[in-house]
């Protein structure tokens, strides 16, 4: 195990709604969605046709530039509807699921094909780019984070705790294509996930983003022009461990449902793509107030009532809708009920308090502030995230290799956009850079 890595930059934001540690639901939703749009570098050709019947690990879905690469179904039953939107973009393929689950049997002999055939292959992320990992490729190591501080996370010692012989089973796969390393929080004592072997332990200590995999491989081996890197989630390496010890899929997880507009926030397991309509309970009828986000808060997708949890996701945040306008509130510092990180209200008095936060950014986007220590003290890697930004909007290749575009994905800079008193779409300016590299450098 390495020593310690401390990260001194970052910020934990005090919102409200922590999922309390108890599982309050168990279910295999009657209705379940196959979404291949949130695999970036994925080209869907689609394998089935509504009314065909699928099992659980039966091909849905395939890559048209790699046809090995598979999406899978998480469930039995039978194909309800195929979701095309504009230009027949194909958005999803609904299932409708079977009482009693029937699984596809899954030839494990060899891990790659073991992992291709599955669909679990599409949990592996490649870096640069946060793109689709390519089976032709060798990475120079395989990333994982043991643990989450983005806000509100699901608490990964509580949601796999109880998983390690497979998440074992997932590092002695793994290890048999590249290195592995796994990153450990530094402040849980005995942890559940010390004791795993055949991987390099890394233990962070810090604020948000440290939980970040792309801010741990920039402390552990930052990734170089010309290097490649793969990432997979905790969850996505225990279902690949399930595979090697059952012979079949199963994406099941506890999923935290949190967020200041949450009912009794708690866990529900359950698979992905499941309707966020069967989590109505936790937020009752006013779904039209609230906005529900598959993810956390800073980096999640807003996919409202009528959408589907993400494949990688084990967080729901149910978050107010803020329209109000507040008057001379740019002038009003004793506003207690609100968060400023830079001490603007006098609520930085009480540091414990936790906030019923909304979607208000209480004012429109303006120009870029030019001093970069700003944005830099909530991001522990070395990069200059503005001129890093900067360079996007600009579409000058050059510079946004040279300050860093190599080692981030968005979700590593949305802590800068958090507290970007200028407002601006810090995430959606870095994805837009990323864009243009994967088609000039192609």
């Amino acid at each position: 195990m390495s020593k310690n890595i401390v990260l001194k930059k970052g910020l934990d934001i005090p919102i409200n709604g922590c999922a309390t540690l108890n599982v309050s639901k168990s279910m295999v939703p009657a209705l379940l969605a196959v979404q291949p749009d949130g695999i970036k570098g994925l080209l869907p050709r689609l394998l089935v046709k509504e009314g065909d019947r699928v099992l659980c690990g039966s091909p849905v879905i395939a890559d048209k530039k790699n046809p090995d690469i598979l999406l899978t179904s998480p469930a039995s039953g039978t194909v309800k509807e195929v979701v095309r939107g504009e230009k027949r973009k194909l958005l999803a393929v609904l299932i409708q699921t079977d009482a009693e689950q029937e699984y596809a049997r899954i030839d494990t002999t060899d891990v790659k094909s073991a992992l291709l055939q599955s669909g679990l292959w599409t949990m592996l992320t490649q870096r640069p780019y946060g793109v689709l990992a390519d089976p032709a490729i060798t990475p120079k190591a395989i990333f994982v984070s043991a643990f989450h501080t983005a806000p509100l996370a699901a608490d990964l010692e509580f949601t796999l705790g109880s998983e390690v012989k497979a998440i074992q089973k997932g590092i002695d796969a793994l290890a048999t294509l590249a290195p592995v390393h796994v990153s450990l929080n530094a402040a849980v004592k005995d942890s559940a996930f010390a004791s795993l072997s055949g991987c390099t332990l890394h233990c962070f200590e810090g604020k948000h983003p440290a939980g970040n995999v792309g801010v741990q491989i920039s402390h552990i081996s930052p990734i170089l022009k010309g290097e490649t890197v793969w990432t997979v989630s905790l969850n996505g390496l225990a279902a690949i461990g399930r595979l090697f010890l059952e012979g079949r899929l199963n994406l099941r997880r506890k999923v935290a449902v949190c967020g200041p507009a949450a009912l009794q926030p708690s866990y529900v397991e359950t698979l992905p793509g499941t309707p966020i309509k069967d989590f109505a309970p936790f937020y009752g009828n006013g779904a039209e107030e609230v906005r529900i986000i598959s993810g956390d808060v800073l980096s999640g997708l807003n996919v409202g009532a009528a959408g589907y949890l993400g494949r990688d996701d084990d967080q729901i945040t149910i978050i107010r809708e803020g329209h109000e306008k507040e008057l001379l509130g740019w002038i009003r510092p004793i506003r207690y009920k609100q968060f400023s990180n830079d001490h603007s209200y006098f609520s930085w008095l009480m540091p414990g308090r936790k906030y019923n936060m909304d979607t208000n950014l209480h004012g429109g986007p303006r120009p870029f502030l030019m001093n970069d220590n700003y944005y830099s003290k909530v991001l522990p890697m070395d990069i200059y995230p503005v001129f890093l930004a900067k360079a996007c909007l600009a579409g000058d290749i050059e510079k946004m290799e040279k300050f860093g575009i190599y080692e981030v994905l968005p979700e590593d800079l949305a802590l800068c956009e958090f507290v970007d008193p200028s407002k601006n779409y810090i995430q959606d300016i870095i994805a837009k850079g990323i864009d243009l590299m994967l088609k000039e450098m192609a």
